[in-house]
């Protein structure tokens, strides 16, 4: 019974942590909850408003007898709560980053942390940018061309649902392609790439950019290519920071091999002190050959004396 209670003690040791985090984590989620639901108790008395709001892009380029249209029965309503809920989200979307840093950063090290808040705030600035940048400068292009395109006989009337769900994907296809120079630099810093190898890549960057352009967004030329350009332009600007960063790394390392250098190339060893220092003696005894050398043999005599004297010692 004692044996097992020890071997329980350890395994209670490993398991403790573990739940530990998951208590943490567990708080953490509760607490974005509460965040995204306060918003959302705020923005749920405005949802019509901040529904007219996000389809000012497509009202503004309607004719004037055309009108958005709702085809669910529940759709009036369901289609506006849905728009708080998600707005919700993306306003609490520093507070979640937040969470989740305060989460990590306990298990990195110091430099990693020095990299690692500045790299999440810039992706929420970042995400933010796309959601803005598709808001006033795509739609307002993409709409137009649509409605201009319309064939004759045709009235242009969208259900409320149907545009939610379409500008919901476009916020999330141009927050995420924004996260490009963040990607790039994580790259570089892990090691993973360099300046030189993104730069060697850009072309295929470059397609792959309108390719991903032309399945994250409606099939028209305008859209696609209004994706496809901040993409590549951002993935100029990771390679620029990832330059900078690779050389700053160069410098460091020369620095830390500059300190390591050994002392022994600067100043001589002890065996070396010695070694220089008996030297000089060798040569004086080389050069002045008149001098007596240290030690002198004893003659016969003085040896006969010597063991006489010994043998008196030793007898009784």
């Amino acid at each position: 019974m004692s044996e097992n209670h020890q071997n329980a003690e350890p395994q209670m040791e490993n398991e403790q942590p573990f739940m530990a985090h998951l208590i943490e984590l567990r708080d953490r989620i509760l607490r974005i909850v509460i965040v995204v639901t306060a918003f959302f108790m705020v923005l749920f008395f405005f949802a019509n408003d901040l529904y007219h709001l996000v389809s000012a892009p497509l009202l503004e380029q309607l004719p004037e007898e055309s009108t958005m249209i709702a085809t669910g029965v529940a759709a009036p309503f369901l289609t506006p709560f849905k728009l708080s809920l998600v707005a919700s989200i993306f306003l609490a979307v520093p507070y979640i980053f937040y969470q989740f840093w305060s989460f990590v950063a306990p298990g990195l090290y110091q430099h990693e942390k020095r990299l690692a808040l500045p790299l999440v705030a810039s992706s929420v600035i970042l995400f933010y940018g796309g959601i803005v940048f598709s808001f006033y400068i795509v739609f307002p292009l993409m709409f137009a061309f649509f409605t201009a395109t319309t064939p004759e006989g045709v009235a242009m009337m969208t259900d409320i649902s149907q545009y939610l769900d379409f500008i919901l994907k476009m916020f999330f296809a141009f927050g995420i392609a924004f996260e490009v120079p963040i990607v790039t630099i994580v790259l570089t810093i892990t090691g993973v790439t360099n300046a030189d190898k993104l730069a060697e890549k850009r072309a295929y960057v470059i397609v792959g950019s309108f390719v991903l352009g032309m399945l994250l967004t409606p099939p028209d030329i305008i859209s696609q290519t209004l994706l496809a350009i901040p993409i590549w332009l951002l993935y100029e600007l990771g390679i620029i920071f990832s330059r900078i960063i690779g050389n700053r790394k160069a410098r460091e390392a020369e620095k830390a091999s500059k300190e390591q250098e050994p002392s022994a190339s600067k100043e001589p060893s002890a065996s070396e002190e010695s070694s220089a220092s008996e030297e000089p003696s060798t040569s004086e005894g080389k050069n002045n050959g008149s001098e007596e050398p240290r030690y002198k043999p004893m003659t016969d005599e003085e040896m006969e004396a010597e063991l006489d004297a010994i043998e008196r010692e030793e007898k009784p």
